[in-house]
């Protein structure tokens, strides 16, 4: 039998369902992390499934059943648990009874739409890997009029500000004054990917709407609103990703 796997200290937290990676090296810094009975003082520390992790002295938790929600992102929200600056957060928006979860993916603070929610860490970066298939569509509303031609250059993928970005399809869905919606589908997500492709093709994104990621749909969810996915899609939506990739 191989040796198991080893991963930094700060992510196996994160993906328990503890804290953010970023909480994790917060919480190390403070010597309140341990692993094995001692006391870390670097989150330069691996770790494997036979050793015994303890925040202030409580083993974490065993990864939690799987569980996801559709949530209905409102502009204004940031998708981290945490924010330095006070502003409000996708996390504190939730009810008060919902168990910790962790977002798939991320959408920007002046972003809108569907932001897939799960109980498990782990497979919160699975789902965001490029190799799930999953393509991401969104509505994107751009000042001025975009050509065809124009959009047409982003499906071989475009190299801006030495970042490479991926195939990305976009195609013009009307007009209305000075601006001008489109459709847009992508199967990476880098940050603030559309908006900086826009912004190389001379256009300003004024809304960006995330209308489904992979099998999920926004659907009528109106900003806010939250809706858990049935057990049984999961596992049939998990069911064809894993076919998919084994192709």
């Amino acid at each position: 039998m191989g040796e198991p796997d080893k991963e930094r200290v700060a992510k196996r937290l994160s993906m328990a369902g503890v804290c953010s990676r970023r909480e994790a090296e917060r919480w190390i810094a403070d010597g309140r992390v341990a692993v094995d009975g001692v006391v870390l003082t670097t989150p330069a520390f691996t770790v494997t499934t036979d050793n015994a992790i303890t925040v202030d002295g409580k083993p974490i938790p065993g990864e939690t059943s799987l569980r996801m929600w559709r949530f209905h992102k409102r502009r204004g929200l940031i998708t981290t648990h945490r924010d330095p600056q006070g502003r409000p957060t996708v996390f504190d928006s939730l009810p008060k009874n919902m168990p910790r979860v962790v977002s798939v993916g991320r959408l920007d603070m002046n972003s809108e739409g569907l932001l897939l929610l799960t109980t498990q860490g782990r497979m919160a970066r699975q789902l965001e890997l490029p190799s799930t298939g999953w393509i991401r569509r969104y509505r994107v509303r751009v000042f001025g009029r975009p050509e065809a031609e124009q959009l047409a250059t982003l499906s071989k993928g475009v190299t801006v500000g030495g970042v490479r970005y991926g195939p990305v399809t976009a195609k013009i869905d009307n007009a209305q004054g000075a601006n001008a919606w489109l459709t847009v589908a992508l199967s990476e997500g880098k940050n603030r990917e559309i908006r900086r492709l826009m912004e190389h093709l001379g256009f300003k994104v004024n809304r960006l709407i995330r209308t489904s990621f992979g099998p999920f749909q926004l659907g009528q969810l109106k900003p806010g609103d939250i809706r858990e996915v049935p057990g049984k899609v999961i596992k049939e939506q998990l069911g064809r990703m894993q076919a998919q990739a084994s192709t």
